[in-house]
């Protein structure tokens, strides 16, 4: 194991331009190769971000969130079930279980969310 390993990550964000319309982007984050739970092999890891606290969704099939900014800067994980999300620039993208986005759209316009089946999302708030 190189201790200066690195590989880069794609994570799909949300975020509001300068006029309050959100869109959907893509970030790259750097994940580096470290020991993170020794004596299982080294994997690569991004720096730390603090979460203030994590609290899992229940959606039932059918729930449809209209347009709304995000209440705070949260990491979503969608665990069960299927999403559809949509920004005000008119994107829309689904998301199946294991995807995850970056929330930062806690101004303007926002985005709109409509559970297909019954959904259940982990929430990492930072």
């Amino acid at each position: 194991m190189s201790a200066e390993a690195t590989r880069t990550i794609v994570v799909t964000r949300m975020f509001t331009d300068e006029a309050g319309e959100t869109h959907f982007g893509e970030e790259k984050v750097e994940v580096t190769e470290k020991n993170f739970a020794p004596p299982a092999p080294a994997m690569f890891m991004s720096n730390p971000a603090e979460a203030k606290a994590s609290v899992y969704l229940l959606l039932p099939d059918g729930y449809f969130g209209d347009l709304h900014p995000a209440p705070r800067r949260q990491i979503m994980t969608l665990l069960q079930g299927e999403l559809e999300v949509g920004v005000s620039d008119g994107e829309k993208r689904q998301f199946l279980p294991g995807g995850s986005v970056l929330v930062e759209d806690t101004t303007g316009k926002g985005h709109s969310t409509r559970s297909v089946g019954e959904s259940i999302v982990l929430v990492a708030q930072l």
